[in-house]
């Protein structure tokens, strides 16, 4: 399938807060007088990305959701081709901040699974990928590994100051995420209280063995 129209692109990802009816996002495109020379094809996409984004919600792409057990990790991840799967301890503060940008991330991103787990329920997972330091999220592609993101490193302007929207850049460069869909006014908001946060923040709490 060609790449996604913009237009295409714009009409699915309002959907990703309600279940919208497809027939209304089919005559808004049929509306648009700009799109005639265009129409059939934007159409059949709107049509493939609408029954994709409700197949893939249905298995539970979306949410932002904690796994218990590192084999039902593992199957996860093997089984679903894009996946992000933060590794956490609930106790740290860093972890928890992650969290927060992966929340937010979860809803707009229908195309890959986001997913947590305690380090202390995959002591297997912990050895083989050689986590060393928390938080640490790995973007899974068919069941490999194509990036790591250890403490925030690389994530933002310094090392303690970055945005949903900086985290959703890193994915998208792996090709884990599709697009930018994240909302700038309210990632600003989000990062406003983020740093208040982060002045709370224990040196250590990246640290861990």
């Amino acid at each position: 399938m060609p790449k996604l129209d913009s237009k295409v692109a714009a009409l699915v990802d309002a959907t990703r807060d309600d279940e919208s009816d497809e027939d209304a996002l089919i005559a808004e495109l049929e509306n648009d007088d700009s799109l005639d020379a265009f129409r059939e094809q934007r159409l059949q996409q709107l049509h493939a990305e609408f029954d994709k984004a409700k197949r893939l919600r249905a298995q539970e792409h979306g949410t932002y959701t904690e796994i218990k057990d590192e084999k039902a990790l593992m199957d996860i991840t093997t089984s679903t081709k894009l996946c992000v799967v933060h590794f956490f301890k609930p106790d740290f503060n860093r972890c928890r901040i992650m969290d927060e940008h992966l929340e937010a991330l979860a809803p707009a991103h229908y195309e890959a699974r986001l997913l947590k787990i305690n380090v202390d329920n995959c002591p297997f997972l912990v050895t083989r990928l050689k986590i060393q330091v928390l938080p640490c999220v790995i973007a899974f592609i068919d069941g490999v590994s194509a990036e790591r993101i250890i403490g925030f490193e690389g994530l933002g302007r310094t090392l303690d100051n970055f945005t949903t929207r900086d985290l959703e850049a890193r994915l998208i460069r792996v090709g884990v995420l599709a697009r930018e869909k994240v909302n700038e006014d309210e990632d600003e908001r989000q990062m406003a209280r983020r740093r208040k946060e982060m002045a709370r923040a224990d040196e250590d709490d990246d640290d861990w063995d």
